[in-house]
């Protein structure tokens, strides 16, 4: 509910402060006295855009503080979802400043206008005659039969498997869909799979064919390069190991003269070893090699192969083709387990089907039993409002697909005249008949659901003596449960009221501004007998206010 209004510099109003009750609250004033500017205050509250016409002094900012106890209103999930900290005594500020630049918070907490709308849509509900659509519109007629069948636990529940059967029939699409496309290629990814696995590819493999490919391939050059390093180093008298011998018999007579003679000596015996040594291995290698024109022509298959594979795959490595062979084999893979998924999808789908047939079963019946008392119960208080032949006519009838409050199509049908067919609200009601339409569902819904606070801007126009008195009566009634804001121009709905505002304007230092007061029990006697007789009312309206006051 609201519990305080602040007003700065908007419009004529250049600061008011004001501390309302719950219950039922009326506000009156002149024509022209500045109630609009009031709504239009409320209406920045709850999203609506601003502009510089807002701003009454052009070098001050414009500010509008409301508070909220909204303890009973369960918003908490919308404050998580909104990523709002959550206050049982909500803020929401807006500020236009002279630029037209506007902010809005929530609790200090910057917010966007669309996340004002979300929150100030559960927060206030503004009605004028003008605005009575919404008893036209189906979503709000549903809202209506639920409540009066005590639908709300059971919706709620439905809801919630409905949009998780949505989800996962999206999600069915989409993986059927990617199925319907890697069925497309995976004939071709087979293909390919099948080849790369066939070739056995190992890493490293590559550079060891190569290796081997050349050796083969020059087995005559490596032999005969052998053979004469070989005679190089072993042939008589004039072979290096010969000589190497001459050099260290030499060395081998001085190396007593000196350290230096017999180091260089033994250095001479070590290399003589190493020497034979390595002409040792040049003997056995030359033995070893020999030409394997078979082995050749199999490197050469086996690396045509590699590098016939690489073009295809458009990479320069035997790594790189195992790397999109396993890659290949994932995918392939992928589609066995797209099927396993799809299959589970399709299970949980036709569980999820069962559960909503037999929720929307419940919803349907509970609705079809509360058709008639609802109707019945409209009927009482339209008649009360001055229209005694209305008649509603409400009609369910079984939708071929689930929808989000069930499987029901709703039709509201109206007629406020004896012997005339009942037809669509919006064709069969004039906008008079819709406000009083709009209260008793309302006067209604006060009684089954929790309702945000109630504001309505005078949609008792045409109506006055006993009616307006009787509207009074059904408003008074509301506030017992709910908080309910009238704007009205009728003394018989002003005196129900448990506390009163009265909207002036005045002229101060030659500018005109706008006031807001909550009136005393004797200044409310003074405007209900000003409502009632004019300016110069009688004593006649005065104890006629003074009655509207007690009962």
């Amino acid at each position: 509910m609201l519990t305080n209004l602040q007003i700065k510099n908007y419009a004529l109003i250049e600061a008011v402060n004001l501390d309302f009750k719950d219950g039922f609250t009326v506000i009156t004033g002149e024509t022209g006295a500045g109630k609009s500017i009031l709504l239009g205050a409320l209406g920045l509250i709850l999203g609506k855009r601003a502009d510089l016409s807002s701003i009454g002094n052009p070098e001050e900012k414009c500010v509008i503080e409301a508070t909220f106890d909204v303890n009973a209103y369960a918003l908490k999930s919308l404050f998580e979802e909104e990523d709002l900290d959550y206050e049982a005594q909500t803020i929401v500020r807006r500020e236009i400043l002279a630029s037209g630049k506007s902010r809005a918070f929530v609790n200090d907490t910057p917010v966007t206008l669309s996340q004002l709308s979300a929150l100030g849509a559960r927060l206030v509900d503004i009605h004028s005659q003008h605005q009575t659509l919404e008893v036209t519109d189906v979503d709000f007629q549903f809202q209506v039969l639920d409540a009066f069948a005590d639908n709300q636990s059971l919706l709620s529940d439905y809801k919630g498997i409905y949009t998780d059967f949505r989800k996962k029939e999206a999600q069915l699409k989409k993986l059927q869909k990617q199925k319907e496309e890697a069925q497309k290629e995976e004939e071709y990814k087979s293909f390919l799979l099948e080849e790369l696995l066939a070739a056995n590819l190992k890493a490293g493999e590559q550079e060891h064919l190569e290796k081997a490919h050349d050796a083969l391939n020059n087995v005559e050059q490596i032999t005969e390069g052998l053979a004469e390093a070989y005679q190089v180093l072993g042939r008589e008298e004039v072979g290096v190991n010969e000589m190497l011998l001459t050099a260290k018999l030499r060395l081998s007579k001085l190396s007593g003269f000196s350290p230096q003679l017999k180091e260089l000596s033994d250095r001479l015996e070590a290399v003589s070893i190493e020497l034979d040594d390595v002409a040792e291995a040049i003997n056995d290698l030359a033995s070893e090699t020999e030409g394997d024109p078979e082995e050749l022509t199999r490197l050469e298959q086996r690396l045509k192969l590699l590098f016939d594979l690489q073009k295809k795959h458009n990479v320069d490595s035997v790594e790189a083709l195992i790397e999109i062979r396993d890659s290949l084999d994932d995918e392939v893979q992928s589609l066995n387990n797209l099927d396993a998924s799809i299959h589970n999808l399709e299970r949980e789908i036709a569980e999820a089907k069962l559960d909503l047939e037999e929720r929307a079963k419940v919803l349907t019946q509970n609705r079809t039993k509360a058709i008639t008392p609802l109707t019945k119960k409209l009927e009482e208080i339209l008649t009360d409002l001055g229209i005694p032949n209305a008649r509603f006519e409400v009609s369910l009838t079984d939708s071929t697909s689930f929808l989000e409050n069930g499987k029901d199509q709703l039709l509201f049908l109206f007629t406020a005249n004896k012997g005339m067919r009942a037809q669509e609200l919006k064709k069969a009601a004039s906008g008079g008949e819709l406000s009083r339409i709009m209260l008793a569902i309302k006067a209604v819904l006060s009684a089954y659901a929790q309702l945000p606070t109630l504001i309505f801007d005078e949609i008792d126009t045409g109506v006055s003596g006993e009616i307006a008195l009787k509207m009074g009566n059904i408003m008074k009634a509301m506030g017992t449960r709910m908080q309910l804001i009238s704007i009205t121009h009728l003394p018989q709905i002003a005196g129900k009221g448990a506390q009163h505002f009265k909207v002036y304007k005045e002229d101060i230092a030659q500018k005109t501004t706008t006031g807001i007061r909550v009136l005393t029990k004797e200044e409310r006697i003074a405007e209900l007998a000003e409502m009632l007789g004019g300016k110069a009312s009688s004593e006649a309206a005065f104890d006629h206010a003074r009655q509207l006051l007690n009962e």
